[in-house]
């Protein structure tokens, strides 16, 4: 057994450097150095059935390191779980399963998509917390329905990265006890000794988070998968901390690279390669893997089978004996989300709000009838208006140690850390995550929110305080480039809504699931507009229209749809029609038929106003040659919202005239007349 043990640590290290080498392009260090601690994980651990790669109760292992993708294909094919011989061969070309980094949604039984260092490590976090709120929800004596573990392999990169700290802070603080992160540690990065850049006592730093902290040493006995295998054990013993198990190893070891910078991120070459396998004792063509090493491995595979048999069996009998928590439990890993698209009370707004406090409104309303909703804010709850409050009918509670069935999550002053927890909330199944903070603190999460977006993950994100409107607090928290910055992300969903109504439109397309979708939300009272409903739905819609074919479009989203509706008044008093288009959510409106489009915006009025208290970027498109833009070409000011508005140009007065503006550019005279009653000219 020793023998093929070794054997089977060793090929996973010369697959992961084949394949690298094949491509020429990769990063065989880890792989090679961090094999063993990959092999005692899915031989001796790990539950999972490689015939059922969803199956529920699985444990989920995330590759934070995802640059070290390699070691994972390799342990994909040799433990049968759907990756070939022709898969490792195609490593990193184009349309293969087997990509430079893994990709959840593309390769069977990659749980998140890695690769930005520290991203798997918060994604790991959240898998851990759905795991401890599902088990306390659903659980009952007997019926360990939820019960599995995660883990996650990480290397000093991603401890460095600062969201790392954030997320094992929040780790710690709610004793994830059954989250075991391996950090392999061999002291080397691209630019070459760890210690240029990170001196920190690591084990100290985890253990002030409240962590357990075990150590291995694979650098005295680099194969001895045993010690690895004991370290497991404690920390599964250990249920009121998670634990970081430190292994010591040697980048590319067994390489004549070995403890080189070299062995990083780049292949071996085929002499190097050639002299790894004499060291390593390998007689086997390339990409060919021992029929003891696929005998051995199919023995985890059974016993993750023959698991799973036993946990439908468990299963069956649960719901029995409670039929209504099975089916809701099955419902909620399936995905399943309420349709609340003819709720008309989700509509119901008819007073000046800001829509952070119609979205708290339809939040509550939403969140009594989906037990899946679970989510919070980096400690802006009560500014961002995203709590879920307690009802005679429905008691939240806070997500703790004490309380793991809590749905309100308090993720503290941890922008970054709280949208990647709640991908991997998301990610885990059964939960509907949504999170919240100001608008401007988005850089801080823009990583985040771009994996969200590249995995198709739907997740609610609440941005509130979304302009200048944010006054006296200055430039420093007033967005400007942000809704371009969200914009440009593809797959993702930015509305930012004029009222109420618009507020229950966007919720209900993100409830859709198709995609993470972004509310920008205002901090200050906005008019409830008679026209406004479901029709935002489709991103852009005719909100006041004029009699006949209009002489100038005025586009506009948010706040600034009101100064729109009002220079259209002023614009009528002087003969012009002008017709009001409100565009919450551009991506929607895009996706629409060209007969719509052209509907709401007919390619033959040319006189077009496009105001955003934003960057303009968005606006070049939509306005035309011929069109105007108000927008921010700067940094806000400090000073009270409305000053602020007059002074960025942001009046009905700057609306019509700019209308005026375009109207005169426009190559076909038209025969209206202007505040002086002179004829415009071209």
């Amino acid at each position: 057994m020793a023998d093929t043990k070794q054997l089977t640590v060793n090929t996973l290290r010369i697959l992961s450097a084949e394949a690298i080498q094949k491509a020429n392009s990769g990063h065989p260090g880890m792989p090679l150095g961090a094999a063993p601690i990959a092999y005692a994980l899915f031989q001796e651990h790990l539950k999972f059935n490689p015939d059922d790669l969803r199956w529920d109760d699985r444990d989920r292992f995330v590759l934070s390191a995802g640059h070290a993708s390699a070691l994972l294909y390799s342990l994909f094919h040799v433990y049968g779980m759907g990756l070939t011989r022709a898969d490792l061969m195609n490593f990193r070309q184009l349309g293969s399963l087997t990509p430079g980094h893994p990709e959840f949604g593309h390769t069977a039984g990659v749980e998140t998509t890695t690769g930005p260092l520290g991203q798997g490590i918060a994604n790991a976090v959240g898998m851990a917390m759905a795991e401890a709120h599902l088990a306390a929800v659903y659980n009952r004596p007997g019926f360990p329905v939820v019960d599995h573990y995660t883990y996650a392999l990480c290397g000093d990169g991603c401890l460095e990265e600062g969201l790392s700290y954030e997320a094992c802070a929040f780790a710690g603080a709610h004793k994830l006890g059954k989250l075991i992160l391996f950090y392999d540690s061999n002291n080397i990065t691209i630019e070459g000794s760890l210690g240029y850049s990170f001196k920190e006592d690591v084990q100290k730093r985890f253990e002030a988070q409240n962590w357990q902290v075990l150590t291995v040493d694979l650098v005295a006995e680099p194969d001895n998968t045993d010690l690895i295998s004991r370290a497991i054990l404690a920390a599964k013993a250990n249920k009121e901390q998670p634990t970081v198990i430190i292994c010591k190893t040697r980048i590319g070891y067994g390489s004549p690279l070995e403890d080189s910078e070299k062995s990083h991120g780049a292949p071996l070459g085929e002499d190097n390669l050639q002299k790894t396998k004499e060291k390593l004792h390998w007689n086997y063509g390339p990409f060919d893997v021992p029929a003891e090493v696929i005998d051995h491995c199919a023995a985890a595979g059974r016993r993750g089978k023959a698991a799973e048999e036993r946990w439908k069996d468990m299963f069956a009998r649960y719901a029995a004996a409670y039929p209504a928590e099975a089916e809701e439990y099955q419902k909620r890993m399936r995905g399943e989300r309420p349709d609340f698209s003819e709720r008309e009370d989700l509509f119901d707004f008819s007073k000046p709000m800001a829509t952070r406090q119609t979205s708290s409104a339809i939040l509550n309303k939403i969140a009594a009838e989906m037990p899946s909703f679970m989510g919070g804010s980096a400690d802006l709850g009560p500014s961002n208006m995203s709590i879920m409050k307690d009802t005679d009918r429905i008691v939240y509670g806070d997500f703790s140690p004490e309380n793991y069935a809590g749905r309100n999550i308090h993720f503290g002053i941890r922008e970054h850390a709280m949208v990647a927890i709640c991908n991997g909330l998301q990610l885990h199944g059964g939960i509907d995550a949504y999170c919240a903070t100001f608008f401007i603190f988005t850089d801080y999460c823009k990583n985040a929110l771009r994996l969200a977006a590249l995995m198709k993950l739907p997740v609610f994100y609440i941005f509130t305080h979304d302009s200048i409107g944010v006054g006296e607090d200055g430039p420093t928290h007033e967005p400007i480039e942000q809704l371009i910055a969200l914009r440009s992300i593809p797959g993702m969903k930015v509305f930012r809504p004029a009222d109420g109504k618009e507020t229950a439109a966007a919720y209900i397309s993100a409830l859709r699931g198709d995609a993470p979708t972004a509310l920008i939300l205002s901090r200050q009272a906005l008019p409830q507009f008679e026209n406004s409903g479901k029709a935002a739905l489709k991103g852009g819609y005719v909100l006041d229209d004029c009699a006949g074919r209009p002489d100038v479009l005025l586009i506009a989203t948010g706040s600034e749809v009101e100064l729109c509706v009002k220079a259209k008044a002023e614009l009528a008093a002087r003969g012009i029609k002008a017709r009001v288009v409100s565009m919450p959510c551009i991506e929607e409106f895009e996706k629409q038929s060209e007969e719509y489009k052209q509907s709401v915006l007919p390619r033959s009025v040319r006189a077009r106003v496009c105001v955003e208290a934003a960057s303009p970027y968005s606006w070049y498109r939509y306005a035309g040659d011929f069109g105007e833009i108000i927008a921010m070409y700067g940094f806000g000011a400090s000073a009270p919202a409305k000053k602020l508005f007059e002074h960025f140009g942001f009046t009905v007065e700057n609306v019509v005239n700019k209308a005026l503006a375009s109207l005169r550019k426009c190559p076909v005279r038209l025969k209206v007349m202007d505040s002086y009653g002179t004829t415009l000219s071209d």
